[in-house]
């Protein structure tokens, strides 16, 4: 399989579900040091050095994908840009159309960059994308301007490559709740850059009051619907979105 963001995070764990069912896993990031951690976790790994936002590096994963294990069957996203919150009238002017790349560029035309690369791969073995989506693709106040608008656009994403791909490719979503332990951060556009979310005092309390299970969640609880929607038990399964958010929709 292929892991777009797969160096950290809700994609970090999503790739030692995957080693631990089995599956050998391609992993595209940019970042340096998490290539060499992924690395160093065995031969069923290989590890691309990449933008999710090239195409080139996106069809450098595929490659590297199909020389490693033969084929490929599943491709997830786990790329991602947050705005903390920020609300459309307070973004600057003379930020915004540099901030509106960025949001979208990182949240939504990665995905479907990805998409473009790894799809003729997955027809052959009528295969399996998973993308990653937030509780911000439903709830309003779970992002700024930009964050949440991102974050809708995927369950369009995910509705369309459903339907365009089908019956050859199923194209489902994980949707994470607010998540313990990522390294989610600001928009550089917006200087928020070196401010990450998991580091925002009493995260892990604020999470447990906002959810009906009164849960603050790690990248490992939503690892396995990652693999469920991958596996054969899903095999009747295109088009969905599994939220995975402590019970957001309950209240």
């Amino acid at each position: 399989m292929a892991c777009v963001g797969g160096g950290s995070g809700i994609g970090r764990a999503a790739v030692g579900a995957f080693l631990a069912a089995g599956a050998g896993v391609a992993v595209l990031d940019l970042d340096p040091a998490k290539c060499a951690a992924i690395d160093a976790l065995g031969a069923e790994v290989v590890v691309v050095r990449g933008d999710a936002r090239s195409p080139t590096d996106n069809g450098r994963l595929v490659a590297a994908a199909l020389d490693a294990f033969g084929h490929l069957d599943t491709a997830a996203t786990f790329v991602g840009v947050f705005d903390l919150y920020a609300r459309l009238a307070d973004l600057p002017a003379d930020r915004f159309d540099d901030a509106f790349d960025e949001v979208f560029g990182l949240n939504v035309k990665s995905v479907l960059t990805t998409a473009r690369a790894v799809l003729p791969a997955l027809r052959e073995t009528r295969g399996s994308l998973l993308v990653t989506l937030s509780s911000s693709s439903f709830y309003p106040g779970r992002g700024g301007a930009l964050y949440v608008a991102s974050k809708f656009a995927l369950r369009g994403v995910v509705a369309q490559l459903a339907h365009e791909e089908a019956p050859l490719v199923r194209v489902n979503g994980v949707a994470p709740g607010g998540t313990l332990g990522t390294d989610l951060r600001g928009a550089a556009s917006l200087g928020q850059a070196d401010e990450r979310l998991d580091d925002r005092p009493g995260r892990r309390e604020q999470l447990e009051a906002r959810t009906p299970l009164q849960v603050a969640l790690g990248p490992a609880d939503h690892a396995g619907a990652y693999v469920y929607l991958a596996s054969d038990a899903a095999r009747g399964v295109t088009g969905e979105i599994i939220r995975s958010d402590g019970g957001l929709g309950a209240r």
